[in-house]
Order: C-alpha cells, then structure tokens, then sequence
C-alpha cells in the first residue's frame, strides 16, 4: 500500500505576513477616507482659518441697467466673487472671472478697491459671495464664503 502524503496547508508563518498586510491595507485605506472627508485647512493673515476671516469682510455691490458695481470699503481682500444667479424653479453659481465680459482684476478686489462690468443675468435676483484666497499645505487655495445668511449679499433684478 502506497503512503499518503500529508498536506499542509500554508505556514504559519506566511499566514502571519498575510494578515498583517491585510491590516495594514485596511488601516491605510481607512485613514484615507477619513483625510479626505476632513480636508485640508485653508489660512490666511498670519495662520488663521479663512472661514474666521470670512466674518471680517465687507463689500457693496449694485446692479442697475446691465452693470454690476462692487466696491470693497473693508480690511480683507476679495480674490472674486461666487454669483448664484437664481430664476423661476432653477439658479446657477458663476464664477465671475468666468463669465465673459467680465473684467475682474487678476490680483482680486484690494482695500478700497472697486469693480464693474457689463453683465447680463438670466433671473430675477443675484447672491453674491466672496471668494478669498489663503495657504494651505497644498498651496495656495481659494475659499468661498458662501453662508447666505452672513455673507451673502442679495439683488434684486
């Protein structure tokens, strides 16, 4: 009669490796996720959070047969500004260096600084919201201080 050979199944040893690295790439895809979903924070004046500079900043703005006036008598300045252009059952958000005609200066709206441009909106009222610009880990970025309570400011068209 011929022996049987026994059969093992892994090592002990390459099961060990195994498990650790299953760990390790679960540990490493939750801390990821968990990264993403916190994101990065964004400063500005000498590090603190934009969002907190959001509160300090302070424009006018007017429309009135086709141009849009902005004008900046605050401390902060304006990189751009985020306008929600809202209409019968619908709205959009435009960047306003984006929209065509519009002339909004490269380096944002300074101190004392003032704006306006030929611009025609399909609706019947505008929100507009300060986009300012600070350092993060990653760069300069931009952020939108889009509370429309606090910080937005409404027109009527």
């Amino acid at each position: 009669m011929k022996k049987r050979k026994e059969v093992k199944g892994l090592s002990p040893v390459i099961a060990t490796v195994l498990l650790i690295v299953i760990v390790i790439a679960i540990a490493l895809i939750v801390f990821l996720w968990i990264r993403g979903m916190i994101g990065t924070s964004v400063t500005k004046f000498n590090g603190r959070n934009i969002e907190l500079v959001c509160e300090e900043v302070s424009f006018q703005a007017s429309y009135s047969e086709g141009i849009l006036y902005i004008s900046n008598p605050g401390n902060v300045p304006i990189f751009g500004m985020s306008i929600r252009v809202i209409g019968e059952g619908k709205h959009i958000t435009q960047d306003i260096r984006t929209i065509d005609g519009s002339n909004w200066p490269e380096a944002g709206l300074n101190q004392g600084g003032t704006f306006s441009s030929s611009i025609n909106f399909d609706g019947n009222e505008i929100i507009l919201f300060p986009v300012l610009i600070g350092d993060s880990d990653e760069g300069r970025k931009t952020y939108v201080c889009d509370k429309t309570d606090e910080y937005g400011y409404t027109i009527l068209i």
